[in-house]
């Protein structure tokens, strides 16, 4: 096989180490052409250390060294292999401006709905459990816990913007939408750190159990640097085959900004609903908001008009981890994807059988431009003013 062909099935990290001379294991992951591939081949045989089967990108997680990875690639069935590098929470170390008061008056409030939100776990915080537990179900994909726990803090902070119902601040500090349920899953450690296979096995149990829970949408307030193209992108991958079996996804598009070019995967996906983070602390109307260095800059490198929208994503109050009646404040673009997951939510609500590709549309229809370019704001600052008529 020619030198060419095989470095157009790897990414560059595995092309960079290709050619040396050691032969470490290194964690993988291989994708093959085909579902039908992915059934019916043994390459797996090839490695001995199988991690996760992962047909939502028709292959599987494992350790590999360097030689065995290069006898990968006679393999007529290998699509493409990919370094399993290290996936963060996207935080640097707000509903009320967008129009959620109005919208809870007018009795949005997302009752009934199932938010799967993937990240660290989260604490069973007063605001999410009384008068009724709205914490429907928790998967453990680091330690197996049946009991739900945060270790971090990012994950109940996270589901406190989708639904706290604001119980233990008298309704100071109260969720976009107050009345959904949150099914939370955790992949990502005390660091607020994991694998992107952690991710993938993730987003495939969502998937497999949604109708059990009722899953309609999906927080990813997490990402990777973005080294390959969308076809080839396991994360990516992974979230469209969750658009394609029904979920809403929002993803944050991270907080490498202000440069160009970058936004975090999975969030580079065309079809994702991609949210940057604005500021807003200083207006009250959505025209005058800025956008803050950190928020990701696009396009992606496949040419896509990236951050798809903006909402609040500085200094945003919410369920602290440590109290379970306690709140704290955090900055990033992970904070602004679960306020349009909230607002999701409250669409369902209304329209429940509303598609991802219909609810990324009135979305993006209901933004107010900050007069910044395109890839930094996308269609602007979402309004909920706008979109529900209030």
């Amino acid at each position: 096989m020619k030198k060419n062909n095989i470095y157009a099935k790897a990414c560059p990290f595995i092309q960079s180490i290709i050619n040396s001379n050691k032969n470490d294991s290194i964690p993988v992951i291989v994708s093959l052409k085909s579902q039908k591939a992915y059934t019916q081949s043994n390459v797996s045989a090839l490695s001995k250390r199988i991690k996760y089967e992962l047909p939502i990108v028709n292959g599987f997680a494992c350790d590999m060294n360097i030689q065995q990875i290069k006898n990968f690639y006679a393999h007529e069935d290998i699509d493409f292999i990919s370094y399993d590098s290290r996936i963060h929470t996207i935080i640097n170390t707000a509903g009320k401006t967008i129009g959620t008061d109005k919208a809870i008056t007018a009795g949005y409030t997302g009752k009934g709905i199932t938010v799967a939100i993937i990240d660290t776990g989260i604490t069973m915080h007063r605001d999410l459990t009384y008068p009724s537990n709205r914490i429907v179900g928790f998967k453990d994909f680091l330690k197996s816990s049946a009991k739900p726990y945060d270790d971090n803090g990012h994950g109940t902070h996270i589901s406190g913007i989708v639904a706290s119902n604001g119980v233990s601040s008298k309704g100071k500090y109260r969720g976009i939408a107050p009345e959904a349920n949150i099914l939370s899953v955790k992949a990502l450690d005390q660091e607020g750190n994991g694998k992107v296979s952690d991710i993938l096995s993730a987003i495939q149990w969502v998937i497999y159990t949604k109708d059990i829970f009722k899953t309609k949408i999906l927080n990813l307030s997490l990402g990777t640097a973005a080294q390959n193209s969308e076809r080839v992108d396991p994360l990516v991958k992974a979230a469209n085959k969750a658009i394609e079996n029904g979920l809403i996804v929002i993803s944050a598009v991270g907080n490498n900004g202000p440069n160009p070019r970058s936004i975090l995967s999975p969030a580079t996906s065309r079809f994702v609903i991609s949210v940057g983070a604005c500021d807003d602390r200083k207006y009250s109307d959505t025209d005058s908001f800025t956008i803050p260095a950190f928020s990701s800059r696009g396009p992606t490198r496949d040419r896509v008009r990236k951050p798809d929208l903006l909402a609040p994503g500085v200094d945003i109050t919410s369920l602290s981890s440590t109290d379970n009646t306690g709140y704290s404040s955090l900055t990033g673009t992970s904070m602004a994807a679960p306020i349009v997951s909230g607002v999701v939510a409250l669409l369902l609500q209304e329209r429940p059988d509303l598609t991802h590709f219909e609810a990324k549309k009135l979305l993006l229809e209901n933004c107010t431009k900050t007069g910044a370019g395109q890839f930094d704001e996308g269609a602007g600052v979402l309004d909920l003013n706008k979109l529900f008529n209030i």
